[in-house]
């Protein structure tokens, strides 16, 4: 552990640093399936929407 003495005789205990690493862009793959899952939660919400529309109204 990287420890470090200051002023006064404390030792003050840092963490270690991850690796820095660059990100890698979505390959077409992904990017297709980030597509396809947005539509999906689109679809889901709206009909989570129409669902509760329809039961409020039912009366």
């Amino acid at each position: 552990m990287p420890y470090t003495t200051e002023d006064g005789g404390r030792l003050n205990n840092f963490a270690n640093e991850p690796k820095v690493y660059r990100a890698e862009p979505p390959t077409g793959g992904q990017k297709r399936n980030y597509i396809i899952l947005g539509l999906t939660a689109v679809i889901l919400v709206g009909g989570l929407i129409f669902v509760a529309f329809s039961v409020s109204n039912a009366t």
